[in-house]
């Protein structure tokens, strides 16, 4: 993973207010976040807790109550950084008249796209998302799924460094998520930064190296996915060609040797992201208030 910065959030805020302008919500409160290049960022949370908001705005569809957010350096509302960004909205806007080609040759007008580079690139797109055998279907005939996938490509028809991915599974069945997490992988391998939300808890924890937990608009837990749902108050050990018997259990090392088995690993066992998840919501609604701080902050 690169150290530089793709999207950068410093205090960022975001405050519904009603018609009078008086405080309706705190969508988003002060949120402070890094992500870097070729990292796979998941943003988790319920519904309401404000990861939509912040993907707005980053993108700069909602202008901040206070705070800053920069995408590749670049204030987020310049709208002009948008073009280096891949969208693909949890229900994607597409036109149901139009088939796969014709959508994504429309999309790729909107980015100037030579006429050559947007039929090349939409045959290759389509390919990838498995569609080629309906390209000429239109839309109205998709089921959920196959939307998902032209939805996919159209926000990889530009291909952007950056590819913001609102619940990329929704739909799918069990193949086909499998085949959205791989392709997920395959876009860190090429260099690309992908920021997802998700409901599915699993999906996050098989793909993201980090993830950050918002509720009710404040962060609440930031890290390595395999560092926060590791239990640090218990040890495990894994051995192979060995069963478990009292003997192995008061010396693990001798008695792996005397068995004829080899200790393989030794570490923190981990519960689920899924139950991480749980415990952090329920600890946030018993303290309001509570939020993330970083461990330099947290000691003082």
């Amino acid at each position: 993973m690169s150290q530089t910065l793709v999207v950068e959030t410093r205090s960022l805020t975001k405050v519904y207010r009603d018609f009078w302008g008086r405080k309706k919500k705190t969508a988003l409160n002060a949120l402070d976040l890094s992500i870097h290049k070729g990292e796979i960022f998941g943003l988790l949370g319920p519904n309401g807790s404000g990861k939509t908001t912040t993907i707005k705005l980053l993108l700069g569809l909602l202008f901040p109550t206070a705070g800053d957010a920069f995408v590749f350096g670049e204030p987020a509302a310049k709208v002009e950084k948008n073009e280096r960004i891949g969208y693909l909205p949890e229900e994607s806007y597409l036109y149901r008249f139009l088939n796969a080609e014709e959508t994504l040759d429309f999309y790729g007008r909107l980015f100037d796209m030579p006429a050559t580079v947007r039929r090349e690139r939409a045959a290759k797109l389509i390919d990838m998302v498995g569609l080629s055998a309906d390209k000429k279907r239109i839309l109205k005939e998709y089921s959920k799924g196959m939307r998902q996938r032209i939805g996919l490509a159209q926000a990889l028809i530009n291909d952007p460094e950056l590819v913001i991915l609102d619940e990329p599974t929704s739909g799918l069945d069990p193949l086909g998520t499998r085949w959205m997490k791989d392709l997920i992988l395959e876009l860190r391998k090429q260099g690309k930064t992908v920021l997802m939300c998700s409901h599915r808890l699993d999906d996050v924890q098989d793909v993201c190296d980090r993830i950050a937990i918002l509720y009710n608009g404040d962060l609440q837990e930031l890290g390595a996915v395999s560092k926060l749902v590791e239990d640090q108050n218990r040890i495990q050990v894994r051995a192979t060609s060995v069963r478990e018997t009292p003997e192995l259990k008061a010396d693990l090392e001798a008695l792996f040797r005397k068995h004829g088995g080899t200790m393989e690993a030794m570490g923190h066992p981990t519960t689920t992201l899924e139950e991480l998840f749980l415990k952090i919501v329920e600890e946030s609604k018993a303290r309001p208030g509570r939020r993330y701080l970083p461990p330099a902050e947290a000691a003082k």
